[in-house]
């Protein structure tokens, strides 16, 4: 596995890791679950180049969508709620029962949710895009203040 760190004004800093196959996590180093580098891992900032440079310009409001390999692992269940989520445009929120809905499994919501808090590559795969249908900010990975930042950026009239 390959990792570096990205520095974000808006959102910390954040590790990436992925091999030959694409980008497995990025999370924020400071999160409820950070990713642990292994000894076996190597660090190669070159490697996540574009990565980087996609996420700078997101950061700055100039990218609206992502052009990334992407290899995140989980259940079967998890990779249908990362699928959709891929499929949330920018700017825009949903609920997790919408996103239960979308995957065919309407009385699934929590555990949509529980989907939602296990994804792997957060803002990419945009998790923080997901809120509670009375329209509340739910639970993040990152904190809810960094949650209400990336919406912020996304929908400035909005958040």
């Amino acid at each position: 596995m390959i990792y570096d760190y990205f520095q974000t004004d808006l959102a910390g800093t954040l590790i990436l890791a992925g091999d030959e196959k694409g980008l497995r996590h990025l999370n924020f180093v400071g999160g409820k679950r950070p990713v642990v580098t292994q000894k076996d891992w190597r660090r190669d900032p070159v490697h996540f180049k574009t990565v980087k440079a996609q996420l700078s310009a997101y950061f700055s409001g100039g990218c609206k969508t992502f052009d990334v390999d992407l290899f995140p692992g989980g259940t079967p269940f998890q990779m249908k709620v990362w699928s959709a989520l891929l499929t949330i445009p920018y700017g825009t929120v949903v609920s997790y029962q919408k996103i239960a809905r979308h995957i065919n499994k309407p009385n699934a919501v929590r555990a949509v949710g529980a989907a939602n808090g296990r994804n792997p590559i957060s803002i990419i795969i945009p998790c923080h895009r997901v809120i509670g249908k009375n329209g509340a900010l739910t639970g993040y990975g990152g904190g809810l203040g960094i949650k209400q930042r990336l919406l912020r950026l996304e929908s400035p009239d909005r958040f």
